[in-house]
């Protein structure tokens, strides 16, 4: 544990903090997938609901992509804030609660059944790809120096 510590900025338990909000978040969008499966109709396994057999379809259908997204950007999420949180741990730590909350938003617009009313949220990874990006350039020029 001391070599890891040694390795890490102080400020970095706050970057694995947002990471287990994300993940308490995941859960709860899961849960909102099936309470939606009871309300509308869908039985496991199905994924997606069909409209020509269930009316409620579109319903359930924005419930489950606006998890299934989340879902879809969680990895790529996790490693810019892991590796950017190395140098810029208050940053990305900034940057996370904010595509926390963001997510929040994206996944109850999307649950109202018009996928119009999800809020956007690239400009939060693009900002963590940065952080990221600067660890990276400081590695390159380390290797370089040896």
């Amino acid at each position: 544990m001391a070599a890891i510590t040694e390795f890490l900025p102080k400020e970095y338990g706050y970057v694995v903090l947002v990471l287990v909000f994300y993940c308490f978040l995941n859960l709860w969008m899961g849960a909102q997938v099936g309470r939606a499966r009871k309300r509308y109709n869908v039985p496991y396994p199905t994924l997606y609901a069909i409209e020509s057999e269930n009316k409620d379809a579109k319903l359930f259908n924005c419930v489950q992509r606006g998890h299934q997204n989340s879902l879809e950007m969680m990895p790529m999420y996790f490693i810019l804030m892991i590796l950017g949180g190395m140098k810029h741990p208050c940053i990305c730590t900034g940057l996370g609660l904010l595509y926390n909350v963001s997510r929040f938003f994206y996944f109850k617009g999307y649950a109202t059944g018009d996928p119009m009313k999800r809020l956007t949220i690239g400009f939060v990874l693009l900002s963590s790809y940065q952080c990221s990006l600067s660890l990276l350039i400081d590695l390159v020029m380390l290797v370089n120096r040896i």
